[in-house]
């Protein structure tokens, strides 16, 4: 008995009387012809390759601001040295020092603009770190009137000092972060130091007495 292709464009014998080869008609729409795609609940809402995937959104600067400065707030007194550790160099006159140790010499009023505090308390804070005698005083040539404060060698070392204790303890809290936290960190670095940049007075120093 002759068996027919549903496929093809007539009756084809099945056995071997077959004349040949015959050629396959044009497609007819049906079930084995596939049509055109539709997405289904998979496909709907994928990026498609080679495409962009969405920026996050950006936080609020509030409370980036406010997380911040929690963080801060709890991290610095962990980063000082115990009191008296190294005299009475206390934050406030370790900014000095280390604005100093940046800028190079310069006059009271201009120290008191880089940290931001009132000339009559920079100028107590002058005289103390003169009695340690981490600065010393030096005429200004540009105006004899006036003098110029700057760094000791022993005040230089003692700076840095800290600055190295710092870094050692800071240096023992980021290795108890994860991996994932630490790539954080060190992606974050560059918008915390533009903030901080942001944040310092003129750096061009007055000139005024």
């Amino acid at each position: 008995m002759t068996a027919l292709d549903p496929t093809a464009s007539g009756p084809t014998a099945s056995g071997p009387s077959a004349s040949g080869p015959t050629a396959p008609g044009p497609a007819t729409p049906g079930a084995n012809t596939p049509g055109p795609a539709t997405p289904g609940p998979a496909t709907q809402g994928a990026v498609a390759p080679g495409s962009v995937a969405p920026s996050p959104a950006v936080p609020e600067s509030r409370e980036l601001a406010e997380r911040l400065r929690t963080a801060l707030q709890h991290l610095l007194p962990g980063l000082r040295g115990s009191r008296g550790e190294h005299g009475d160099l206390t934050p406030s006159r370790q900014a000095a020092l280390g604005a100093l140790d940046t800028h190079g010499p310069m006059r009271i009023s201009a120290l008191a603009t880089r940290l931001g505090i009132a000339l009559p308390t920079t100028s107590r804070m002058v005289d103390l770190l003169d009695a340690s005698g981490w600065i010393e005083r030096t005429p200004d040539p540009e105006d004899r009137r006036a003098s110029l404060i700057a760094l000791t060698d022993p005040g230089r070392q003692l700076l840095h000092t800290v600055r190295h204790e710092t870094a050692a303890r800071l240096a023992a809290r980021i290795e108890t972060l994860s991996p994932e936290e630490q790539r954080a960190l060190h992606t974050a670095l560059p918008a915390l130091e533009s903030l901080a940049d942001s944040t310092n007075p003129s750096r061009s120093p007055s000139t005024s007495s």
